[in-house]
Parts: C-alpha cells; structure tokens; sequence
C-alpha cells in the first residue's frame, strides 16, 4: 500500500470512526439514564459497553492520527504500532467490562429488584438501532484496518447485547421474569469476552511480529525460489508493522553472473503482485556463500 493510498484510507477510517462515535455517545446517556429509571441491569450493562465503545473510539481516532506521523531518526517505522497498541487497550478493557458484568449480575440474582419492562424495551430497542447504523459505518473499514476492526467488534458486541437487552425487556414486561435480566447481563458478558478474546490474539500476534495469517511463509518462500537466478532462500521473516503494512526481510543465494538490481526488481514484483507485501528488503548472496559456513540455505 503506498503512502497516498494509506493516507486516504486513514482518512475515511478516521471519518467513520468518529460518525461512530457521535452515536455511541449520545445513547450511552440515554441508556444510563434509562438503566437508572427502570432499574434494568442490562441496561446500565449496555451502557457501560457503551462507555467502553466511547473510549475505544474515541482512542482509535487519536490512534490513526498519531500513526499518520512521519518517521524520526529514532522510530524508523514511525507510529503506525499506534494502532495495534490501541487494538490490543480495546481487548483488555472489554474484559475489564465482562468482570463488572458478572459482579453486578451475581449481585442481581441474590437480590432481586423492581424492573420496568415497558420502558426497558423501548430504550433497549433504540440502542439497538444505534449500533446497527455504527456496524453499518464501520464494516468498510474493519477489514484494512486492526483498529477499526476492534472498534466493530466492540460495536457488535454492543448490538447483540441490546438483543439481550430486548429478550430480557420483552420477558419482565410480558410474564414479570425479572430475572432474565441478570440472564441477559450475563449473555452480554460472555460475548464482550468473546470479542476481546478475538480482538487480544490478533493484536498480540501482531506485536510478537508473528506471519500474518492471510500469508503462507513457505509459499512465499516457494514462489521466491522458483525464480530463474535463485539458489536457495533463508533468514525469511514476514511481519506485520502496522495496519496494511506488512514487511518482508530475507537473505536470497543468487547464481553468479546474474545482475542483482535486475533480480530485486523481480523478486520485489513477485512478491507485490502475488502477495501485497510492498515493504521488502532482500540481502542478495553469491552462490559460494552457503560454502562460507556462516549461513545455511534452504
């Protein structure tokens, strides 16, 4: 991805992000202040993901700002592990989330309270429409970007726990269950935990500079080996610095007498075209070198 393609889809990233955040804002109030007119803990659980929806955001917008800055003599790649960073602030607070959930539902269900299922239900429902129009921004952008993926998924999360929320709602007003809002609460809990379980190993992974999993190493390594000059391929290492910035570094046997600047070129190509790895750096070697017996090839 190069730098204006980059720019520009940090842009709309930022844009939707912060059209997201607008929304969750202004319901998160409203379902606070309904969860404390009705007494529903769903609510008052939504509302708390919401307030985590918020921040998350709300750090996902500075995130991307603060990735977009140039590189300096001391960070070479930049800020663009801004965004993982915030990825990885997501997972941990949709935990942190989850824990309150299920104190605040084991508390309910020992100690039962009024709830008012009429009104429950229709806050619960226009909070569910809030997250189906913010699912709706998003889903452009959560596949280019880690960030923005973590902020759908707290979104998502958000709008299945307003289904809970509805369920419940629907079940205190109809036959007086006032315990399925502890259910509920609980239901949501489970699927914060999911989402950051998700949301966790793919930010981890990123920050342990593992592969990305959309690229097979030994196919690449496969495809590099069978150009025409090449003798064998080692020290290959393929990670992720940033969202859409996957880098490449390698040590590549070369047969003796083939133009180097000619077989970068190609190789560089190969793996562009066939891969989207556009940041490489290829360390070419003479054929005798795996003689040398510093370096094996493979």
């Amino acid at each position: 991805m190069n730098d204006s393609v980059a720019s520009t889809s940090a842009t709309r990233n930022q844009r939707r992000l912060l059209i997201a955040l607008a929304l969750a804002a202004t319901y998160m109030v409203a379902e606070f202040v309904g969860g404390l007119l009705t007494g529903s803990l769903a609510l008052l659980a939504d509302a708390g993901h919401m307030l985590s929806d918020v921040f998350a955001l709300a750090m996902s917008v500075a995130a991307i700002q603060i990735a977009r800055l140039p590189p300096t003599p001391q960070r070479t790649y930049g800020y663009q592990r801004t965004e993982i960073l915030a990825a990885l602030g997501h997972g941990i607070l949709l935990v942190c989330i989850s824990v309150y959930i299920f104190a605040e539902a084991y508390g309910r269900a020992r100690a039962p309270v009024e709830i008012l299922g009429a009104p429950m239900l229709v806050i619960a429902v226009g909070g569910l429409v809030i997250n189906i129009v913010g699912l709706l921004i998003l889903r452009a952008g959560k596949g280019e970007n880690l960030n923005v993926r973590g902020a759908w998924l707290h979104v998502m999360s958000d709008a299945l726990g307003s289904v809970g929320a509805i369920t419940a709602a629907i079940l205190i007003w109809a036959f007086g269950w006032t315990w399925a809002d502890s259910l509920a609460s609980v239901v949501i809990g489970l699927m914060v935990i999911y989402s950051s379980w998700i949301l966790l190993r793919e930010a981890l992974a990123v920050l342990m500079e593992g592969a990305p999993t959309h690229i097979d190493v030994e196919e690449v390594r496969r495809a590099m080996r069978e150009h025409r000059a090449v003798l064998g391929v080692h020290d290959l290492h393929i990670w992720t610095v940033g969202s859409g910035m996957v880098s490449l570094s390698g040590h590549v046997v070369a047969h003796e007498g083939f133009e180097n600047g000619s077989l970068l070129r190609e190789i560089g190509d190969l793996l562009i075209t066939h891969f989207g790895i556009a940041h490489a750096t290829i360390q070419i070697e003479p054929e005798n070198f795996q003689e040398s017996g510093s370096a094996t090839c493979d």
